[in-house]
């Protein structure tokens, strides 16, 4: 169980200075330090030059005959011997080189261009160009290619150029499947949900962030498909359907045609083929390792973990609606800055859309800390995410209002949202280093957010990203602008992540547990940015598990348990008066209150899943005060007008004692 407490414990962080690097930061640096890689580039690019330049290098023409020669071995006058009609083999690789490889690269600019920005967007985007990728996908699986190609080369005689491009087409869909993939983990990392909630539009994410990531996969399967254009290539050759002029597929289909008289004929053409297929499998491994580098975390720092997220969605029903008698909802607060009523949140699990916040409701002024509290489960992020529109796939809101600034954000469209996230509305996320593309500098990444927001120039982006990192008290701004995430403490990142989320100068903040992975003293310097943002009019919306950071900054808290506001109230009265036995548990849990030698005290048990959801109050199987009238009906949250309260619970005064609850 993961239960709040007072104390600011964490892991240690906020080191003064960025972290260095053992490793080279060039980029060709440590591609030259895997030999297998280097090495192989080294032979294609010997490959590329020798073809290019075959007309000044190579001995003879590749059309040149000497009969008397025809299909000797290698001599001085023929390195390599000659063919059936005396024709020099060197001459012929070196120039045939030009046929071949001219028909990988005609393979991969259709290839590349139409299967890497299809299978980004697929993935990002889902709906139904999503579908229809994995449809052309599983229709090119089931047509015969080589049929296709035949047909191609009916209507083409001899044009191998039109059978690579071909070739390409069918296998673009193929590539967009495997780069959906790929693109689908990628976007649930924290960095691209950050670039979401600061407003940066969806064709500039999968752009910047998500193509450098899927690019390691690109080049695997660039390599694979390359490497089965120079098969296909001798293939056709070997059939006699490709080109008239030599290549690499020509000499193969000599070759055999003589392997009984001259079975050396077959060794420098087949060995030229093999070794530039491993080669370029060798160079692309090399290529894609060394991009993995860059984000692959520090040594002592273990890869974070992601909870897996469902997907898809069907629209009704939930599978625990909330009873109409479990509503009472008020009408927005007019003077408030956001005000949410009646907030219901379904997620899809296990094939079934289900509620995992219900029934929401709290306001928040200009200039007011909310603190959102509970142990984890309980829908704090969730809650957070929803004011957004950033839910997890197949998420959706399927009741209730947040109206911010006079809009209610619950229906409002994508282009409402984007000018409203980064602008009106900033989010710090509790993961500072994840939240940071590994790709770009810290200073790029806010320089980006503050140009997207203020259309300023990329001088004035970088003077203002300057000053955002000062006002967020960074020690020599220049130096990390220029850093990279890797190089940043933990304090740092979180700096760099505030001045991103002030970039917009937003109306309301929202902070997921912002001091999570700091030390004690970084905290406290984080709270007090946080603290002179309210001061400056900015509402923050705090989410922790940490009752001290709450009762050092909020004006006012809510209380969740098992997706529902079981409590609210002032800070100060929530932790000396508490009216719902969650809440009163919780505090109870205080290690500053427990005593030596004693056991600390605890709830026990844990947060249920939402589909065990219990009928009635959603604590009765923790709860010590639990009756069977908790158990009969979902419990109404109720308004204790005197205290200025809210509490779920049938019983609230037998623990303060007090007027009766309207």
């Amino acid at each position: 169980m993961n239960t709040p407490t007072a104390q600011h414990t964490a892991p240690a962080g906020g080191r003064k200075g960025p972290r260095r690097s053992t490793a080279p930061h060039g980029f060709t640096a440590r591609l030259l330090r895997k030999k297998a890689a280097a090495a192989s580039a080294g032979y294609l690019l010997l490959v590329v030059l020798v073809t290019l330049l075959a007309s000044p290098l190579a001995p003879y023409d590749p059309d040149e005959q000497d009969l008397t020669a025809a299909l000797q071995g290698p001599s001085g006058a023929h390195w390599l011997g000659t063919g059936e009609l005396g024709r020099d083999v060197l001459s012929r690789l070196m120039h045939g080189g030009q046929i071949t490889l001219l028909g990988v690269l005609i393979t991969l600019a259709v290839y590349l261009p139409l299967g890497v920005p299809a299978g980004m967007i697929a993935g990002y985007k889902g709906g139904w160009f999503d579908r229809l990728v994995l449809k052309s996908a599983d229709l090119i699986s089931a047509v015969p290619v080589i049929i296709v190609l035949l047909v191609v080369l009916s209507v083409f005689t001899n044009n191998e150029s039109a059978a690579m491009a071909a070739n390409g087409l069918l296998g673009a869909p193929l590539l967009a499947r495997v780069v959906r993939s790929a693109t689908l983990g990628v976007k649930e990392e924290l960095y691209v949900r950050a670039a979401v909630a600061g407003g940066i539009r969806d064709r500039v994410i999968i752009r910047r962030h998500v193509l450098p990531r899927v690019t390691g996969v690109v080049l695997v399967q660039a390599s694979v498909f390359g490497a089965y254009a120079v098969l296909l290539e001798t293939g056709l050759g070997f059939l006699g359907l490709g080109t008239t002029k030599a290549s690499w597929g020509s000499m193969i289909a000599e070759a055999s045609k003589n392997i009984g008289t001259d079975p050396w004929l077959l060794v420098p053409s087949g060995f030229m083929i093999i070794s530039f297929i491993l080669a370029l499998g060798l160079l692309s491994d090399g290529l894609r390792d060394t991009l993995a580098e860059r984000y692959a975390p520090p040594a002592d720092k273990p890869p974070s973990r992601r909870m897996g997220r469902p997907r898809g969605a069907a629209p009704e029903p939930l599978r625990t609606e909330v009873p109409d008698t479990a509503r009472v909802i008020e009408d927005p607060d007019p003077d408030a800055l956001l005000s949410v009523r009646g907030l219901t949140v379904s997620l899809t699990i296990e094939g079934t859309p289900t509620a995992v916040i219900r029934d929401v409701s709290f306001d928040l002024r200009s200039g007011e800390v909310l603190g959102i509290v509970g142990e984890t489960g309980c829908g704090k992020t969730i809650t957070a995410t929803s004011l957004l529109g950033m839910l997890p796939a197949g998420g959706r809101i399927a009741s209730g209002t947040i109206l911010f600034e006079g809009t209610d954000l619950a229906r409002a469209d994508a282009a409402t949202m984007r000018r409203i996230r980064g602008r009106r509305i900033g989010w710090i996320s509790q993961d500072p280093i994840s939240s940071l593309d590994p790709s770009f500098t810290a200073g790029a990444q806010v320089a980006e957010v503050v140009r997207l927001h203020t259309g300023c120039s990329r001088k004035q982006a970088r003077e203002r990203t300057l000053e955002l990192f000062a006002k967020v008290r960074l020690p020599d701004p220049g130096r990390v602008a220029g850093s990279y995430p890797h190089q940043l403490s933990g304090g740092m990142a979180q700096r760099v992540g505030i001045a991103a989320a002030l970039a917009g100068d937003p109306a309301l903040v929202i902070a997921d547990e912002p001091t999570t992975a700091l030390d004690v003293t970084v905290q406290a310097e984080i709270l007090d940015l946080l603290r002179e943002l309210q001061a400056a009019g900015t509402a923050v919306v705090l989410i922790t598990h940490d009752w001290g950071v709450l009762a050092d900054l909020c004006d006012r808290a809510v209380v969740m348990y098992a997706g529902e506001v079981v409590e609210e109230a002032e800070v100060t009265d929530l932790v000396t008066t508490p009216t719902h036995p969650y809440t009163a548990g919780l505090l109870g849990s205080d290690p500053h209150h427990a005593l030596p030698g004693q056991p600390l005290p605890a709830v026990e048990g844990a947060v249920p899943p939402p589909t065990q959801w219990p009928v009635g109050c959603h604590f009765q199987n923790r709860c010590p005060r639990v009756t069977d009238a908790c158990k009969e009906k979902p419990v109404v949250i109720s308004r204790l007008v005197e205290l200025e309260r809210s509490t779920r619970c049938i019983r609230p005064l037998e623990l303060i004692g007090g007027p009766a609850h309207d």
